[in-house]
């Protein structure tokens, strides 16, 4: 593989399976350790700043909750500017936030959830229900089309109750709408926003989370500060910045001079750097349900060689994702043959693919290719770069030739939504859920970053959606993996790991299991707090 280039990471969080109806959830009985009720309060007031260094560059889209692109980036902002009803949080994966329980009814066919009461966003407008109807009516990000076509209505019961209603019994409808596998249950103030319109609500953000907004410099800098009034807890640090560092090197010379708190994606050499000044610097390593594969746009295309299973198969076979994991994550990554992480419910594990350029040589002469092909490209959010340059590598060698095209991040995933690649993409997903909201997204015809799909994977898709027998369901989806497999639809590339520099200023790093950034963020500590 080439020499490093600045590198980043994008990540995702949190496999989570739910049972179809779920039982009534209390505070009680389901929240994280040291949770209350109210804010708890602190006998000093919040105090002190932290700085990240981020791999990506900062985007106003990521302020909102309804832009949502099933990828967890925007969560690093989300958890800090805004709550949702139910979201992963330590020792809790379905952690009740903004609704302090919910019910489904023994049909199948509604949740209910009861509000907490006093929460106020952060212009002092108390949160209600209509707030909640109105958040989930102007989604429009990852699983908004599989939302918004199985909810027959959401009702304001009273103003701390509402109720979704459904048109069949739907056993996901928590895995879509209450964990980061959409942005959908994270609730922002109806007033507010059609006061200021859509525009002028990402430019100053008001939402229900533990830090309000302060001011932004596109591109550049977010600052928020402390919310003293947030239903957990007031936080400890009265400031985060977060700062953005596209290159990697730089955020590492940042960390050494004490100049942010936390550099994130900090890979390869650099990795090992910050490895060698323990004591100093902290290398940590979050594990996000975080998978990233190579789309064959144009598979669905009869002219086109990558029509042929053998080309796609050749491709497969020509990417050395030992190398990858060891260059790029140090050994934490784990290689895979699959999009679909292996923590997820209702996973199949394929059988791995193995290095072998002779192979792939072989299957191109027989497909009619003994000289290889031009590719064109292959697409890449720029964090990935390395990745994305190894596989164009991998390709290059058995005769398939393609250039590396790197792009911002914001920009990419616009582009990837709108369909507008027409070659190679390297694309990733943090996303939450189980296998069915990764193959929602990505898979089936019409999905929100899919560029086509099979029939009989779509037949299968709409059958198991309604499925409420779980064993009947797993068989579905199985199948729908497996025939993924056998067309090798995908070449699958790795499952990174989120490498983290952390400086010595903080007291406590405060991790979510499957989420890769440090959170929550009321809970981060500096030392002699």
């Amino acid at each position: 593989m080439k020499a490093r280039r600045s590198s980043l990471l994008s990540v995702v969080v949190l496999a989570v399976a739910l049972a179809p109806v779920r039982p009534l959830v209390t505070p009680a009985a389901a929240a994280p350790e040291g949770r209350s009720e109210a804010p708890a309060g602190r006998s000093e007031a919040p105090a002190g700043q932290v700085t990240f260094a981020v791999h990506v560059s900062l985007a106003p889209t990521w302020f909102d909750p309804a832009e949502t692109p099933g990828v967890i980036t925007p969560f690093m902002m989300l958890y800090a500017l805004h709550d949702a009803l139910a979201k992963p949080m330590p020792g809790n994966a379905w952690a009740p936030c903004l609704a302090e329980s919910w019910t489904a009814s023994k049909d199948g066919l509604a949740y209910e959830f009861v509000l907490r009461k006093g929460v106020k966003f952060h212009n002092g407008d108390p949160l209600g229900a209509e707030d909640v109807k109105f958040s989930f009516e102007r989604y429009k990000g990852a699983g908004a089309s599989t939302l918004k076509a199985r909810v027959a209505a959401v009702e304001v019961v009273d103003p701390h109750r509402v109720r979704f209603r459904f048109k069949q019994p739907w056993p996901d409808f928590m895995t879509f709408y209450a964990t980061p596998a959409t942005g959908a249950a994270w609730i922002v103030p109806k007033s507010y926003t059609e006061r200021v319109g859509e525009e002028g609500f990402k430019k100053a953000p008001v939402g229900a989370g533990p830090y309000r907004f302060v001011s932004f410099n596109p591109g550049i800098e977010l600052v928020a500060e402390a919310y003293e009034g947030y239903w957990r807890k007031t936080p400890a640090v009265k400031r985060l910045v977060f700062k953005s560092v596209p290159d990697e090197s730089t955020r590492l010379a940042m960390l050494k001079r004490a100049e942010t708190d936390v550099a994130y994606s900090i890979r390869g050499p650099n990795g090992e750097e910050v490895k060698r000044t323990q004591g100093h610097l902290t290398l940590k390593a979050t594990f996000p349900t975080f998978t990233e594969w190579v789309v064959f746009t144009q598979q669905f295309d009869p002219k086109s060689p990558w029509a042929d299973r053998r080309v796609r198969l050749a491709a497969n076979l020509a990417i050395d994702r030992k190398a990858i994991s060891e260059a790029e994550y140090l050994g934490y990554g784990k290689t895979s043959a699959s999009m679909i992480p292996r923590d997820f419910e209702f996973f199949w594990a394929p059988p791995a693919y193995a290095y072998d350029p002779a192979r792939a040589k072989q299957l191109l002469a027989e497909a009619g290719y003994p000289k290889g092909f031009d590719a064109v490209e292959v697409a890449t959010d720029a964090v990935y770069a390395p990745e994305a340059e190894a596989v164009v590598n991998g390709l290059q060698a058995i005769g398939i030739r393609a250039r590396l095209r790197p792009m911002e991040r914001a920009g990419f995933y616009k582009a990837d939504q709108e369909k507008q690649f027409k070659y190679l993409v390297r694309v990733g997903s943090a996303a939450a859920g189980n296998a069915a909201t990764r193959i929602e997204a990505f898979v089936i015809s019409g999905g929100i970053r899919s560029y086509g799909g099979y029939p009989d994977i779509d037949a299968l898709f709409r059958d198991q959606a309604a499925e409420m027998d779980k064993k009947r369901r797993e068989a579905m989806l199985h199948k729908i993996q497996q025939l993924m497999h056998e067309r090798a639809m995908f070449a699958p590339i790795m499952e990174p790991a989120l490498l983290i520099g952390v400086g010595s200023r903080l007291a406590e790093l405060p991790t979510i299991a499957g989420h890769p950034y440090l959170s929550p963020y009321e809970d981060l500590k500096l030392k002699g707090r």
